[in-house]
């Protein structure tokens, strides 16, 4: 019933209207709730509900701009557990008395969170770790409150015009994914690795590395971090650090995360963003990781760099290739409002981004979830800048980053394993090739193949047409001969090389004989 009231006092978030006001519901919760007491409603009703209005932060399609502001600040505010009941879980999931695995485990914890809670330790080699352990029974109650929240959402999907269009249900099952990935501390051992991995050659910034022996599903075992979050630095602290560098750095590696491995950390608020003793930054806690696939990658990397110049041509462009057309949308409404937007240069990238996509909502485009996720992370990142270098400019840094972006994407498409799936599909072109040509040049030959041609000038027609056609002759024989080159270049060098220059004086020659 606490959920149900929950809902029905804030329905006008979601734009639900129902026509009676569902039973068991008292006057006193016929009124609608503001952004700030709707982010209070959802910490008091526990994990779940937080998780699920940090996700619904990432959704200016489904709540207006202030509740996701409202969502977006979600902290979790709960007691932590008493030892005596993390100690048996501990135990249970490695198997062994916690005194056998551990020469000191603190029963203070360090920090506590709505699924978990860490304590600092140390190995019996003395190794200094921390241990994040589960929170006793939060996995059943977790799986308790989504059972009834999809109950709801799909009820309203049946009975409202809004839950037809948003598929409320949909949410919430996306929701219940992410939190089971959450929940299998296993899976943020590995994301640890991979982002350890794809940031190696950012020399101020770290990543904990997991401990495999001691980590299962309920309890994480890592490198101990020591520092402070970026929020609890003092005026005289960050005196001390080189800003400029460290957030620049920290900018340039969201970036490549998103925008060249598809993976990043998709909750860099400052409490999981350290400074450590060394004038390093620590990147914590990767239960929450997002991905992007390539063919988004390219058009966001173009809409980012449209954002930072100021091309509000080129950036609706991006939108518009990014953003599903739902019926009845409306694209010069969505071009009048970029434009718009990218004449504020003063803006911050990641306000300028999430801002982008309610303007894509409101005219009427399907947002891709990767760019909410985008400018939720670039606006965490911002706050985080303005911490450690007021002033900074992260359109100016994201303009000097360019080249190393797209280089760093070049370098990953001549991967091995990207070469040889180029060659593999190189291979099949060049098998089909004659078939192919052979069908043309039958359908020639049988009176089958149809040109049209529209021209002004009739007796240049068949000119034209024969200039073409063999340009389209001469362009395949290029083809097959680069080709050709290419998948014998490894096995047999002579012969590629042959190839290869026959393709070469094959092209000077179409270009020497092309006629203006």
């Amino acid at each position: 019933m606490e959920i149900a009231r929950l809902f029905w006092r804030h329905r006008a978030a979601f734009g639900v209207r129902f026509a009676a006001r569902p039973p068991g519901i008292e006057d006193a919760d016929a009124q609608d709730g503001d952004p700030a007491e709707l982010a209070a409603d959802l910490e008091a009703l526990g994990p779940t509900f937080v998780k699920l209005g940090q996700l619904l932060s990432t959704r200016p399609d489904l709540v207006p701009r202030p509740y996701t502001q409202a969502l977006s600040r979600l902290q979790d505010r709960l007691e932590p557990v008493p030892f005596a009941e993390i100690e048996p879980v501990v135990s249970a999931e490695l198997g062994v008395r916690l005194s056998k695995a551990f020469s000191r485990f603190d029963p203070e914890p360090l920090a506590t969170a709505s699924l978990g809670q860490v304590h600092r330790a140390a190995l019996r080699d003395g190794r200094p770790v921390a241990v994040k352990v589960q929170r006793p029974g939060i996995a059943e109650r977790v799986a308790e409150d989504l059972e009834v929240l999809i109950d709801l959402a799909r009820f309203v999907d049946r009975r409202t015009e809004a839950g037809r269009r948003w598929q409320f249900g949909a949410l919430i099952e996306e929701a219940r994914d992410s939190l089971t990935a959450e929940l299998d501390y296993r899976a943020e051992a590995r994301n640890l690795e991979r982002l350890a991995a794809q940031l190696r050659e950012y020399d101020r910034i770290l990543v904990p590395l997991p401990v495999h022996d001691y980590t299962r599903g309920r309890v994480l075992t890592m490198d101990y971090v020591r520092g402070r979050k970026v929020t609890d630095l003092g005026p005289l602290a960050r005196l001390e650090l080189d800003g400029v560098a460290l957030v620049d750095q920290l900018l340039s590696a969201y970036l490549e995360q998103v925008l060249v491995h598809g993976f990043f950390h998709a909750d860099p608020h400052p409490g999981n963003v350290f400074v450590t003793p060394e004038g390093y930054l620590a990147l914590l806690d990767l239960g929450m990781v997002a991905r992007v696939q390539p063919g988004t990658q390219e058009v966001l990397l173009k809409l980012l760099l449209a954002l930072g110049e100021g091309r509000g041509d080129d950036a609706a462009d991006q939108a518009l290739q990014l953003g599903e057309a739902l019926p009845g949308a409306d694209e010069a409404a969505l071009r009048r409002s970029v434009t718009r937007l990218v004449a504020r240069r003063e803006a911050q990238i990641g306000t300028l981004v999430l801002e982008l996509a309610t303007a894509m909502t409101e005219a009427g485009l399907g947002m891709p979830r990767e760019l909410a996720l985008l400018g939720k992370t670039l606006v965490q990142l911002d706050e985080i800048c303005d911490t450690l270098a007021p002033g900074f400019d992260a359109n100016a840094a994201i303009r000097r980053r360019t080249a190393r972006l797209i280089g760093a994407r070049m370098r990953r498409d001549l991967s091995s394993g990207h070469l040889l799936s180029n060659l593999l599909e190189a291979k099949e072109f060049t098998e089909q090739l004659p078939r192919r040509v052979n069908r043309i040049l039958d359908a020639v030959a049988e009176d089958r193949l149809t040109l049209r041609v529209t021209s002004s000038a009739p007796e240049r027609g068949a000119e034209a047409l024969g200039r073409a056609a063999s340009r389209v002759a001469a362009g395949l024989v290029l083809a097959a001969l680069v080709l050709g080159g290419a998948l014998l270049l490894p096995a047999e060098p002579r012969a590629a090389t042959a190839y290869l220059l026959a393709a070469a004086a094959l092209g000077v020659g179409m270009l020497l004989r092309r006629k203006p």
